[in-house]
């Protein structure tokens, strides 16, 4: 029945197999699942046991126990995306690299140095960046050709804008283009792309602080007074229960904005 299971959600999400092998993750999407399910079952019999005892001291209704199975699938979830979060970081740190590399790249082969050579140099340079060109040098000193190491790179990079370089890279070597005129188009591009998600960004940042001081601030602390000061007048006691699911709620709610504006701020470098 576990592996039937295992094997279900392997099928629901082929795109594990791509994301495992860029997040330098090395599990079968069903040896992932497995690890998620288990993580996700551990933490979610912790919090049945806290929930457990809190419903045996605050005498909470025993339907609180409905949590539980919520708890487990956002959890399961929440582990499912360790690749995409571990992508997310390593695609920021390269784009924050990408314009200062393809410019050392194009400066190095303007100058006749030779595209492996150039690429080896970038290894030592950019660390971020430089995991994927080692390995283009790698696979070349082993005898791989340059263009099916500089093709490999780019399908394994979770950057956008580094796949641009390569494949760039790629065509200029196939078709004996100039190189260093190629890339200088590319990055004049990703110049002009960063520099629009910037001010993208500074367009967005207004309305969300401002979001972030009603919904997270000014809106919970008005409410709490206001419960607090109906609860005296009609002489309902607020319990201890009540203001630990409201402390729970506004921390939640202002975690969830800060991430959110965390998230929304782009990884660039400078143009």
């Amino acid at each position: 029945m576990h592996n039937t299971i295992i094997h279900w959600l392997a099928r629901r999400h082929p795109e594990l197999t791509f994301k495992l092998r860029q997040a330098e993750m090395p599990l079968t999407p069903e040896d992932f699942l497995k690890q998620t399910l288990l993580s996700a079952t551990s933490m979610t019999t912790g919090i049945a046991f806290i929930v457990a005892v809190l419903i045996k001291t605050f005498e909470l209704p025993a339907s609180t126990a409905l949590l539980i199975p919520i708890i487990f699938v956002m959890l399961f979830y929440f582990f499912l995306h360790t690749p995409d979060v571990r992508l997310k970081k390593e695609n920021a740190a390269i784009n924050r690299e990408v314009i200062f590399a393809g410019r050392f790249l194009m400066v190095e082969l303007e100058s006749g140095i030779s595209v492996y050579d150039a690429i080896k140099g970038i290894s030592k340079n950019y660390p971020a960046i430089g995991k994927y060109t080692n390995d283009i040098v790698k696979h070349v000193d082993l005898g791989t050709s340059i263009e099916d190491a500089i093709s490999q790179a780019a399908e394994k990079s979770p950057s956008e804008d580094l796949r641009k370089i390569f494949w760039q890279l790629l065509n200029s070597i196939r078709t004996g283009a100039d190189s260093a005129k190629s890339l200088k188009l590319v990055l004049d591009q990703i110049v002009k792309e960063q520099q629009i998600a910037i001010m993208e960004y500074g367009r967005k940042l207004n309305p969300m602080a401002m979001f972030y001081m009603m919904i997270a601030i000014i809106i919970p602390t008005l409410g709490t007074t206001m419960l607090i000061i109906i609860s005296m007048i009609m002489g309902l006691p607020i319990d201890f229960p009540v203001l630990l699911v409201l402390v729970f709620i506004i921390a939640f709610i202002q975690f969830m904005f800060l991430s959110l504006i965390r998230s929304s701020r782009p990884s660039v470098g400078a143009a």
